[in-house]
């Protein structure tokens, strides 16, 4: 992954918040480099890591998939005929076309990080707003990593890959290595 956000899509209000975000949904974006994941993988996380046969309670936490364009359309339709099979069941998760996005507020964005204060103190400093450290690669991974997504060797070894300088990658596997997660 390159970058994840938080946000809220798929309705008409202007401006939703999460105390009143209207017809929209609770969303995540996540941009990611096709030459090392493809969608149709993103896909099957999508579907692994969440109940999609159950029909929502609401709007707000309404299973939906955005697609952003006709290729992902059709993959996502195979892929939610694969995974009925797999689950043995009709799977409720909307396929609609992305129009936009509004962020959530920031205290939601990269929310299991900051409940590692220490790290996250150490790691505003490393990025010259809130936006920067919300949008970073390095913070993306590093949110799924205290998730339990990944490893610290895995991590370890992609950090070439998050656009930082090499003393800046030096630096980072200090101050990571000194933490206690």
């Amino acid at each position: 992954m390159i970058r994840t956000r938080v946000g809220y899509a798929g309705g008409t209000k202007d401006n939703p918040t999460y105390r009143d975000m209207g017809d929209h949904s609770e969303t995540i974006q996540i941009t990611y480099d096709p030459q090392l994941i493809a969608f149709e993988e993103l896909l099957d996380l999508f579907w692994r890591h969440h109940n999609s046969l159950r029909k929502d309670r609401s709007r707000q936490y309404a299973s939906i998939l955005f697609y952003h364009t006709e290729a992902q359309k059709e993959k996502a339709l195979e892929k939610k005929k694969e995974w009925e099979q797999i689950l043995e069941g009709e799977i409720q998760t909307e396929i609609v076309p992305f129009s936009s996005m509004t962020m959530a507020e920031d205290y939601h964005q990269k929310y299991y990080l900051k409940r590692y204060k220490a790290a996250t103190e150490i790691l505003f400093d490393l990025f010259p707003d809130h936006t920067a450290f919300v949008s970073s690669t390095l913070t993306a991974r590093l949110n799924g990593f205290v998730k339990g997504f990944g490893t610290w060797e895995g991590l370890k070894g992609e950090i070439s890959d998050w656009g930082v300088s090499q003393k800046e990658q030096e630096h980072l596997l200090e101050v990571l290595n000194s933490l206690k997660w």
